[in-house]
């Protein structure tokens, strides 16, 4: 029944997502900005990474893309609870984690979508990275995604007013972005911010992508990488499971 049911859900989301090319495509957007305007800056400058710079901006991008992507989730099940659609689906028989992992799976597909797109363009701007690091690096996309979209509708469950979810979204996001080294790997920081880092659980998944992306699949940084990205997934459904079942939603 929990495959049944949950299949039920992410078919209902995902035909929602299907019929809004809007959603699809423009989620991609910042990171295909960042992508063409800020990577060509970047050329054949020593950023204390390996690979060259597609191969340290293109995984932080990924990550990027999630970490806003997902972070945001929350939004839909609050317009849910407004137009009573949570309400109804309270009497049905379908269970809870169901109707949390129907909707964070649907968000992992569609970032996951994006994040193709976003990885095409980059190959055609000069990006060569083997395979199998580009597909470890979609498989971290779709795991975070799940992690972040899970906590984004338990919050949006406990907030009371929409105008308070924004805001707290972007003040645990954007700090977590800066300090993670998405953008630029944290071995150009000074020791004291690299060891703040370090306190990051997305600074471990950034990392793990970029060896990915230079051929390296058993060293530390990949180990530490799906380490914490298991642990931090597994944290963040069953904490958006308790919340579900506590909302009745």
């Amino acid at each position: 029944m929990l495959i049944h049911d949950t299949a039920l859900v992410f078919g209902r989301y995902a035909r929602q997502t299907l019929r809004s090319r809007f959603q699809l495509l423009f989620g991609v957007l910042m990171p295909l900005m960042y992508l063409l305007f800020f990577g060509p800056l970047l050329t054949g400058l020593p950023l204390g990474a390996r690979g060259d710079s597609w191969q340290v901006l293109v995984p932080g991008l990924l990550l990027q893309l999630g970490l806003f992507g997902a972070s945001f989730a929350g939004f839909a099940i609050i317009i849910e609870k407004q137009m009573g659609v949570v309400e109804r689906m309270r009497v049905t028989p379908v269970g809870r984690l169901p109707l949390l992992l129907g909707r964070v799976l649907r968000d992992a597909a569609l970032f996951v979508f994006q994040a193709v797109l976003l990885v095409l363009a980059a190959v055609a701007m000069g990006l060569r990275a083997p395979l199998g690091g580009i597909l470890i690096g979609f498989g971290f996309v779709a795991v975070l995604t799940v992690a972040l979209a899970s906590l984004s509708y338990a919050l949006a469950l406990r907030v009371p007013k929409p105008q308070e979810f924004g805001p707290v979204v972007n003040a645990v996001s954007m700090p977590s972005m800066l300090l993670s080294g998405l953008m630029l790997p944290m071995a150009l920081a000074p020791a004291w911010l690299d060891a703040l880092s370090h306190l990051m659980p997305f600074r471990y998944l950034v990392d793990a992508v970029r060896a990915a992306y230079v051929g390296d699949y058993t060293g530390p940084a990949m180990l530490y990488g799906v380490l914490v990205a298991a642990g931090f997934a597994a944290v963040a459904v069953t904490v958006g499971t308790r919340v579900f079942r506590e909302a009745g939603a």
